[in-house]
């Protein structure tokens, strides 16, 4: 009976680098990286990390157009408005049920807008991120300097406490 291993053996390619720590050159070049539009797993995907705008989406945009947006109150008239679409879809579903599908695109619409607003925001948030990261790092690195100054200076003054100890005698 053959043993079964937890993992598969690693695809042959590893071969390739057997002598990598000798000869680092002896090991073939990576491919170089994908530009343009691949596929994986099935679905089509582009290297480009631009957010498509919601006319290229086919949606209609609720907000003003262009670089200048103030994301803060066009996030917050978005939310009345949608607030305003439920309190309006709960009132035509008790009166004209038969009705609802008008506002439940609209809701859909106004969703699709604060989704494409707060994706906006995404580049702005992962910089906030990666600098308050940053910012704790070098908080623990100063801290932890020091704490090895403060106990480098302990570490001194109990030497010279035992030097004193050792003279005395």
């Amino acid at each position: 009976m053959a043993a079964t291993a937890t993992y598969p053996p690693p695809p042959p390619y590893y071969k390739l680098y057997k002598n990598y720590i000798e000869n680092p050159k002896s090991a073939p070049e990576p491919p170089p990286p994908i530009q343009g539009t691949y596929v994986c797993f099935g679905g089509n995907y582009t290297t480009d990390d631009v957010q498509p705008s919601l006319e290229e989406q086919g949606v209609r945009q609720l907000y003003p157009k262009g670089p200048n947006v103030d994301f803060k109150k066009e996030l917050r008239s978005l939310n009345r408005e949608l607030q305003l679409h439920f309190l309006e879809l709960a009132d035509i579903l008790v009166e004209r049920p038969s009705q609802y599908a008008r506002r439940v695109e609209e809701i859909s619409l106004i969703f699709k807008n604060l989704h494409h607003l707060l994706n906006s925001l995404r580049p702005h948030q992962a910089r906030a991120t990666l600098i308050h990261i940053l910012e704790l790092q070098i908080q623990r690195r100063k801290q932890a300097v020091e704490d090895i100054k403060r106990r480098r200076e302990e570490a001194q003054r109990l030497l010279k406490e035992a030097l004193g100890t050792l003279d005395g005698h």
